[in-house]
């Protein structure tokens, strides 16, 4: 995605619809590869993150930093986390966090399972960072300036920010696996009406989806530049993924 920024022409704005962990939109804002980022995010959980980190108060990201840090992780306490009701945002956003790190190959999905041997042997620690996370919460705040986040809907976002860059990430299912039907919350989309928008209303385009028939005949109807990229499942796993242009 860096490469494909730094080949067109610099974005005025860059949206992306499907933001989750927001990788692409925090990278572009820190390297300075656009002038504005708008993040757009449906689920509640995901989002919870975002409006603290990105919308909060600085008590707000002080409180939800504060909560990593002191965080003992053990089998009672992230299951005393999972299974609690949030009262406020910042708790929505620490459950969040617990959910991902600790929940098996950071699955957001009801039903997930929780990480058992994890990362050289430390269970449910394994990808527990406290001190990373905090440093990582304090560099998004000062991202803020230049990025947006908005907790709404991809196709809406993408009608109303016409024209953008856009770097469009959706749950895989449109066909094959279904592995955003495992992944997510949120894994109803029509794919076909997505391609369609991003033909309609985006500027240059990057597109992520699963290598399969279906997506190649949307990205062959619209025009669009097919690409093939290596990426490893949460099993360590090679698969491939299409990139998928529009000029």
């Amino acid at each position: 995605a860096r490469e494909w920024l730094r080949l067109i022409e610099r974005p005025k704005v860059l949206l992306e619809p499907f933001a989750g962990g927001g990788v692409i939109a925090l990278t572009a804002a820190a390297d300075d590869l656009a002038d504005e980022v708008v993040m757009v995010e449906l689920d509640d959980d995901v989002a919870a993150v975002w409006e603290v980190l990105i919308n909060g108060t600085d008590r707000s990201a002080t409180m939800l930093a504060n909560k990593v840090l002191r965080f003992e992780v053990s089998l009672d306490h992230v299951r005393e986390v999972l299974d609690a009701t949030p009262r406020t945002v910042v708790d929505k956003a620490f459950r969040t966090i617990v959910k991902n790190r600790c929940q098996r190959g950071g699955i957001m999905a009801p039903g997930a399972g929780l990480v058992k041997t994890g990362e050289a042997g430390r269970g449910l620690a394994s990808r527990w960072y406290p001190e990373t996370l905090a440093k990582r919460f304090s560099v998004i705040r000062t991202l803020r300036e230049r990025v947006t986040f908005v907790h709404g809907d991809a196709f809406e976002a993408i009608e109303k920010h016409s024209g953008a860059t856009m770097f469009v990430d959706p749950p895989y299912t449109a066909a094959g696996k279904r592995a955003g039907s495992r992944l997510y919350t949120h894994t109803e989309l029509d794919h076909a009406r997505l391609f369609a928008d991003v033909a309609e209303h985006a500027g240059p385009a990057l597109l992520t989806y699963d290598d399969t028939p279906e997506v190649r005949a949307l990205a062959d109807e619209h025009g669009f530049t097919v690409g093939n990229i290596a990426m490893k499942s949460t099993h360590h796993a090679v698969m491939h993924e299409l990139t998928i242009f529009k000029a």
